[in-house]
């Protein structure tokens, strides 16, 4: 599953590639991954003729201000990849949604079909349609990130540390892979009740 440095990455790349670029058309070729609005044919029509101004990250949300002041928000899921092609790329069977822009596509491509995109519409609040946002913590490299805080969210939770790592409502963008490293890293075992860790495994962990 990509974590928030493997969407921070596809950002970066994304931001070096398709700003400025006009989409001109699309397909969807699956019609779930479309979480809003409700058609397919909707989603394309409402992108249709904006441009990429600049793709933004939350969390393992990406999301990209177009043109017109709209939004189209994407979450990659477990096994979601955005690809800039050649439209001449051949097609995967994995491909979910394509988005035309002269010679050139991003493909969103998806194993296991858990992935979404939003259009959202200008003067909405992004939240308010990508409801994942509203529930997100902050994030690893915020400045409000301190063991302090992190200490805090612990001291109410019995769970296991690793399962309170992967609560987005706590720190956003962690998964599987970077909880285990933190842990490994801080000598706590993945089991270790949350509201148990002493001051100073708190801290190393953070």
């Amino acid at each position: 599953m990509p974590e928030l440095p493997e969407v921070e990455t596809v950002r970066l790349g994304l931001n070096q590639t398709t700003l400025s670029r006009q989409i001109e058309g699309g397909e969807v070729l699956l019609p779930r991954t479309i979480a809003y609005p409700e058609t397919p044919t909707s989603f394309l029509a409402a992108i249709a003729g904006q441009e990429f101004v600049e793709w933004q990250r939350r969390g393992k949300y990406l999301l990209a201000q177009l043109s017109d002041r709209s939004w189209l928000g994407v979450h990659l899921r477990m096994t979601g990849r955005l690809l800039w092609l050649d439209r001449s790329t051949p097609v995967h069977k994995h491909t979910r949604v394509r988005l035309f822009s002269g010679n050139k596509e991003l493909r969103f491509d998806d194993q296991r079909t858990f992935g979404q995109m939003w259009w959202v519409p200008p003067q909405t609040q992004v939240e308010n349609i990508v409801t994942g946002l509203k529930h997100l913590g902050i994030e690893p490299f915020d400045p409000e990130f301190t063991p302090d805080y992190l200490a805090e969210k612990l001291s109410k939770s019995d769970r296991p540390i690793k399962n309170a790592l992967l609560d987005q409502e706590i720190v956003a963008g962690i998964g599987n892979i970077y909880a285990d490293e933190a842990l490994f890293l801080s000598n706590i075992h993945p089991q270790h009740k949350s509201r148990q860790l002493s001051p100073a495994q708190v801290t190393a962990l953070h």
